[in-house]
């Protein structure tokens, strides 16, 4: 089993700024593609941005020229740097990580428990 745990959501006003932080945990285990999703109230969850084993990066259009994922992956852990934050831009946000434990032959989705980003006036 792999856990994630994130840190550093909170309350900005509009064009602020604010930098998430994910960290993996567990017995043995390999990541593969880790990133960010959002879910806003009454909507789906969707991709904000990720990357992958081999550091290829991806945005949501939304997004892009705004945030910047990085990834340590020494330290399994992901951030998220959010600038020029909008009100849109508000939901609780989701860690999530493709891994595989030792022994397992392929990779499961973990999701962490998720943290509150409002961006308000």
């Amino acid at each position: 089993q792999v856990q994630l745990a994130e840190s550093g959501g909170g309350w900005v006003q509009p064009g602020g700024s604010l930098r998430l932080s994910c960290v993996a945990s567990g017995s043995r285990f390999v990541i593969y593609d880790m990133g960010w999703y959002r879910q806003a109230p009454g909507k789906s969850r969707e991709s904000v941005a990720g990357t992958t084993k081999v550091n290829t990066t991806y945005y949501a259009d939304a997004v892009k020229g705004r945030f910047t994922i990085v990834r340590d992956s020494a330290k399994k852990t992901v951030f998220l740097q959010m600038n020029s934050l909008k009100p849109e831009d508000t939901g609780v946000y989701y860690c999530n990580a493709q891994a595989r434990t030792y022994g397992e032959v392929a990779s499961t989705g973990y999701w962490g428990r998720g943290t509150q980003v409002t961006v308000s006036s």
